[in-house]
């Protein structure tokens, strides 16, 4: 297939390459009482970036239920009305939603039994009549109780409400019990420059799945859009994922350092480079970075203008960070 598109696992959905991940418009909630948005966001500027994606061919978005509580799906929706057949959408289920009071809460025992209205509730927010990804949002879900999801998420699929299912885990060992649903399409899990995932794309391969894959660019750190000092007000997720003195983020500033000059050196931004190794790694990984503003989608978007790492510059990334094959997992 073309660089700029990617086959959506073996659901046969065609994507672009390159997705939106809609978390950052949701603006400031909490999940289960935790600040876990990025910061305030102007709901004019995110849909300009999202008109700004479609000039430029980006046709996957993924959004969630619980971003802003609703909003990044009430957001993405209304930039697309009109031209919904022209996209692709993916959404998230399994986490209760305070739409007025932008929390959501956890509760792993009542998936099961919402997952109906879990689908409804998104297609009302969207403004559509079906989710082509549906997709299980509580990474750690437990493996006996995914088998009894799978006949509920067929029946949604029968229905026409949703094209296909997937999971959003970095755990290994759950995408495969969902994976024998015939309509199992992608696992979303992180994957970016600095933290490989060997044994879930592995699995990918497997399972005929999608590799879609969150935090390409690193919450920024990869795009160069912030120094190793950088702080974050309190109710920007970084503010807690990237604490300012942590041995982390350190480490990911150095090692960025290093391979600096090697990712920029055909002319890419380090944005566009972080994305291009992404699609080096595997033929089934779709990036998925987030956006705030239209000149963030642009940056990111012309990244498919130069489509892949060469295999040279992959190869000297991995002398330079002294990585082997078998020890990229969690770097």
């Amino acid at each position: 297939m073309p660089e700029h598109t990617r086959r959506l696992g073996k659901s046969g959905i065609e994507v672009s390459a390159l997705g939106l991940g809609c978390w950052p418009i949701g603006g400031p909630w909490t999940l289960d009482g935790r600040p876990v948005g990025r910061g305030v966001v102007d709901e004019a500027e995110a849909i300009h970036a999202i008109h700004s994606a479609l000039d430029l061919g980006i046709r996957f978005f993924d959004t969630a239920a619980t971003y802003g509580a609703g909003r990044s799906e009430r957001i993405l929706g209304g930039a697309l009305a009109g031209r919904r057949a022209e996209v692709v959408i993916a959404t998230k289920f399994g986490v209760r939603v305070d739409e007025e009071n932008r929390t959501a809460g956890r509760d792993s025992k009542a998936v099961l039994g919402n997952v109906r209205q879990d689908c409804e509730d998104s297609l009302r927010r969207l403004g559509t009549d079906w989710i082509d990804l549906f997709q299980l949002h509580l990474g750690d879900y437990p493996i006996e109780k995914a088998a009894a999801l799978r006949p509920a998420l067929e029946d949604l699929v029968a229905e026409g409400k949703i094209r296909a299912y997937g999971w959003s885990t970095d755990e290994v060992d759950r995408p495969r019990v969902l994976a024998e649903g015939e309509h199992c399409a992608a696992v979303q899990h992180e994957l970016n420059l600095l933290t490989d995932a060997p044994v879930m794309l592995a699995l990918c391969d497997d399972c005929d799945l999608a590799s879609i894959n969150k935090y390409p660019l690193l919450m920024g750190i990869l795009a160069g859009r912030f120094g190793v000092e950088a702080t974050f007000p309190a109710d920007d997720i970084r503010q807690r994922a990237i604490p300012l003195d942590s041995e982390k983020r350190t480490r990911w500033f150095a090692q960025l350092n290093a391979v600096r000059e090697v990712l920029t050196q055909d002319g890419r931004t380090l944005a566009q480079a972080a994305l291009g190794w992404i699609w080096a790694r595997s033929d089934r990984t779709i990036p998925i970075p987030g956006f705030r503003t239209s000149s963030q989608v642009e940056e990111n978007g012309r990244a498919m203008d130069f489509g892949p790492l060469e295999d040279a510059q992959m190869r000297q990334i991995e002398e330079i960070l002294e990585r082997q094959p078998s020890d990229r997992e969690g770097t």
